[in-house]
C-alpha cells in the first residue's frame, strides 16, 4: 500500500462518520441517548417516528459504531459506545452555532426569548454557587439524572413540575436547567415558575457542557 491509497482508505473510514450524521433524526437520537440508555420504544415517542423507522435508524448509527445495544427483558437499549460521540455532538453544534446563522436565530426565538426570560451563563453558575441563595433543578426525565446531573442539582421532571413546585422555597431563586441550549424543556420550566410567583432562571448548559468545563479545570 502506498501513501495515496493508505489516505484514501482511512478518509473512506472517517467519512462513514459523516455519511450516518447527515440525517437530522439520527443526530437527535445520539443526542438523546448521550444522556441516558434509551429504548427503541422510547426513542420513537421521543422523536415522532415509528418504531420501525427508529430502528432502521439506529441500526445505521450501530453500522457506524457510534452506538451499542442490550437487551433487557422484552426491551433493546441503546447506549453510546464512548464518550468521544459527545465530544463530536458537542463540536458539531459549536460549529453549527458559530457559522449557520439560522442556528441561533431559531434558538432565540424558541428557547432564549431574551425579551422574556433570564438566562445564566455556566461560568455565572460557579459564581452563584459560592453565594448558595439558589436551587438548582434538572428538569429532564428523571432516568437522565440518574445517569448523571450537575453537582447539587435536584431532580424536577418537566412533566411532573407542577406537583413539585410547592416544595420549593419561595426565597430563592431557581435555576433550571435540561439537555443543553438546544432542548425546551429548561425554558418550559422557567415559564411555569414564573407564573406562580418564582425568581425562575434558565441555565444555558446541561451535563455534558457541565462535564467539559470540569474537565477543562482538572
Amino acid at each position: 500500500m502506498d501513501s495515496r491509497e493508505f489516505k484514501d482508505n482511512v478518509y473512506s473510514e472517517f467519512s462513514r462518520i459523516g455519511k450516518v450524521l447527515s440525517s437530522p433524526k439520527r443526530l437527535e437520537l445520539l443526542d438523546l441517548i448521550s444522556h441516558s440508555p434509551k429504548s427503541v420504544e422510547a426513542l420513537s415517542k421521543a422523536t415522532m417516528m415509528s418504531v420501525a423507522n427508529t430502528s432502521k435508524h439506529l441500526q445505521a448509527l450501530l453500522e457506524a459504531r457510534l452506538v451499542t445495544f442490550y437487551k433487557e427483558k422484552n426491551f433493546v437499549f441503546y447506549e453510546l459506545t464512548s464518550p468521544t460521540v459527545v465530544s463530536l455532538l458537542l463540536s458539531i453544534k459549536a460549529v453549527g452555532a458559530e457559522q449557520i446563522d439560522e442556528v441561533n436565530t431559531l434558538r432565540n426565538e424558541f428557547i432564549v426569548r431574551s425579551d422574556e426570560l433570564e438566562t445564566l451563563e455556566l461560568s455565572e453558575l460557579m459564581e452563584r454557587m459560592e453565594q448558595g441563595n439558589h436551587i438548582l433543578v434538572d428538569v429532564r426525565p428523571s432516568n437522565e439524572y440518574e445517569t448523571a446531573h450537575i453537582t447539587g442539582a435536584i431532580s424536577m421532571p418537566i412533566h411532573e413540575i407542577e406537583k413539585h413546585i410547592k416544595n420549593l422555597p419561595e426565597d430563592k431563586e431557581v435555576i433550571a436547567y435540561c439537555r443543553g441550549p438546544y432542548c425546551v424543556y429548561a425554558t418550559e420550566a422557567v415559564e411555569i415558575l414564573k407564573l406562580n410567583g418564582y425568581h425562575a432562571i434558565r441555565l444555558e448548559a446541561g451535563i455534558h457542557e457541565w462535564n467539559q468545563m470540569e474537565n477543562h479545570f482538572h
